[in-house]
């Protein structure tokens, strides 16, 4: 088969050359160039009359954007008036005169225009010489007595701190005229109660938020009594040592308001000579107390500030012969409702108050300057109720509370110390109901009216009531400027359901659970004052009190004097 396929091979081969047409060769010289050889880089691509539209880059956003502020300088604003700043006196004096030879003094002073400093003083004083009558006219025991209050304060505000402080110095002089003979020697039933002592605040303001603030507080008062007449007995009269240091620190996050407060009160109260006897019923007494409080707690504004919710817890621990801790709940919820119209509240609240000589006597100054002193305990005291405005001059507020309350001072008469011209301090357990309303009415500063109603219930454990409280209290205040010329101003105080503890039967005596007690009557004490304006520096005042001339008994065997009528001026320099 090879042999075959070659044989026919050549044969086409031979026929091939064979058919060829003849040439010639040609021999000779010459020079041809060859152009360089060139590589093309580009891809091969088709090439379109239209051209494509380019595709846009966008490129990547970063994260923070620098930026550059220029501010513009503005002139600053220029205000053209006539009207002048009105002048500001240092001084204002006050001097009166009653119609029981009441004699009325007064001076104020006080620092003149300055961003960061205010300090002044005040000197305040009033005396009687007038008698006493009950409601048969019954002339009592010489009921002559005289205030005197000096008061000394100054405050600086600096932008990241301010700093307060304040002196002061009081002598009250009386008599325990509760007798109702005018037989009676003065000195023999005169008493004067003096008290010196001061308050200093430092206030830390580095900023509303997101920073911590905090605040320091601290003060001290003297207390002493008249001396006895015999110089022998000079150490057996009343003297207290109140000394108090308060802080408080609070954070704002967010919302959210973070405080604590922590302090320390300590009260030395001592009667005559620790360990010793006057006499068989009478005798030294000594008590001091310290009292260290604790108070955490968060305030939360949500809603716009509209909703505020406080929860907190005190601690107190209690430091006497030995020590008692105590633990009060602390919290209240409130929502404001219609733009500040109408907000509900609702709360929580307990703690321990201090009691003292001090503000014992304050509310009562007729009493035994021996007397045992306790602390007052509340456990708890549940508020609720709701205050608003109606109009832009009218507000309200409503309010329920229901307390107890442990060792509530009561006052008595005393009848084992004295001839029943003075008062001891008794204690007791009691349940207090408390309703209360109020409405005010202000337009600008040309009329406001103030008017107070108040219900007690008191639900005592050992005594039939609660001896000399009111059942029901109400206290109305108004001004009226006409013209800045005449100047009016009335407030009344309208008590009554109060009871007085006695020992026996008697005429008006009545008896309940076994005890004795007088009511003292319906109180209405109205004030009423007038104020004439001469030109802005001098003006001449009247002030009458005890409008209705109620002889009404504001302690048991304590008549007020009638009507009073004082009269005198004031002037500014």
């Amino acid at each position: 088969m090879k042999k075959l396929l070659f044989i026919c091979g050549l044969i086409l081969n031979t026929l091939f050359l064979s058919a060829q047409n003849d040439g010639f060769v040609v021999f000779g010289k010459g020079s041809r160039e060859v152009e360089p050889a060139t590589r093309i880089l580009e891809s091969p691509k088709i090439i379109d009359t239209i051209k494509p539209t380019t595709v846009p880059s966008y490129p990547m956003l970063v994260y923070r954007q620098p930026t550059k502020i220029t501010l513009d300088t503005i002139e600053a604003a220029t205000v053209e008036t006539t009207e002048k700043l009105k002048p500001l006196y240092p001084f204002y004096a006050k001097l009166g005169i009653g119609s029981t030879i009441m004699p009325l003094g007064e001076l104020y002073f006080n620092s003149t225009r300055s961003r960061s400093y205010v300090y002044g003083m005040s000197a305040k004083h009033i005396s009687s010489f007038g008698d006493v009558k009950n409601r048969e006219k019954i002339t009592y025991a010489p009921a002559q007595f005289d205030r005197t209050d000096v008061n000394v304060f100054g405050k600086i505000t600096e932008s990241n701190y301010n700093l307060l402080g304040s002196l002061h110095y009081k002598n009250n002089g009386f008599h325990y005229y509760g007798i109702p003979v005018d037989t009676v020697s003065a000195d023999s039933i005169a008493q004067r109660i003096q008290q010196v002592g001061g308050d200093f605040e430092y206030i830390a303001n580095r900023g509303d938020s997101s920073a911590f603030n905090f605040s320091l507080g601290t003060g001290y008062n003297y207390l002493t009594t008249k001396k006895p007449i015999i110089d022998t007995l000079s150490d057996w009269k009343t003297q207290e040592n109140n000394f108090y240091f308060k802080t408080k620190g609070w954070y704002t996050y967010n919302t959210e308001t973070f405080y604590a407060n922590l302090g320390v009160r300590y009260n030395g109260y001592k009667y005559g000579i620790t360990d010793s006897v006057l006499t068989p019923i009478d005798s030294g007494l000594v008590n001091n107390n310290t009292i260290i409080d604790f108070h955490p707690g968060v305030l939360t504004q949500k809603l716009n500030n509209k909703l505020k919710v406080e929860i907190g817890v005190a601690l107190a621990i209690d430091i006497q012969q030995k020590a008692k801790a105590y633990v009060y709940p602390q919290a209240e919820l409130k929502y404001s409702m219609f733009n500040d119209i109408f907000i509900p509240f609702v709360g929580v609240r307990g703690g321990l108050k201090q009691n003292s000589f001090r503000n014992l006597s304050g509310e009562n100054q007729y009493m035994l300057t021996n007397v045992q002193i306790k602390n007052e305990h509340n456990p708890y005291n549940i508020f609720a109720g709701f205050k608003g405005t109606m109009s832009k001059r009218l507000s309200f507020n409503v309010n329920a509370s229901f307390a107890k309350v442990m060792n509530k001072a009561l006052f008595v008469t005393d009848t084992l110390y004295s001839k029943g011209n003075k008062f001891n301090v008794i204690y007791d357990t009691m349940n207090i109901t408390q309703l209360e309303a109020s409405l005010s009415y202000q337009m600008n500063e040309k009329l406001k009216i103030d008017g107070i109603g108040r219900f007690y219930s008191f639900e005592a454990k050992n005594q039939a009531f609660a001896w000399n409280l009111p059942q029901l209290q109400f206290v109305v205040r108004g001004a009226y400027n006409l013209y800045d010329k005449f100047l009016v101003n009335i407030d009344a105080n309208l008590e009554s359901g109060r009871k007085a503890l006695v020992y026996g039967p008697g005429k008006e005596i009545q008896k309940e659970n076994g005890q004795y007690y007088q009511s003292l009557g319906f109180i209405a004490d109205i004030n009423l004052g007038l104020e004439y304006r001469y030109n802005k520096r001098i003006s001449a005042f009247l002030q009458c009190n005890n409008l209705a001339s109620q002889r009404y008994y504001r302690w048991y065997n304590y008549p007020v004097q009638p009507i009073q009528v004082m009269g005198g001026i004031t002037a500014r320099f």
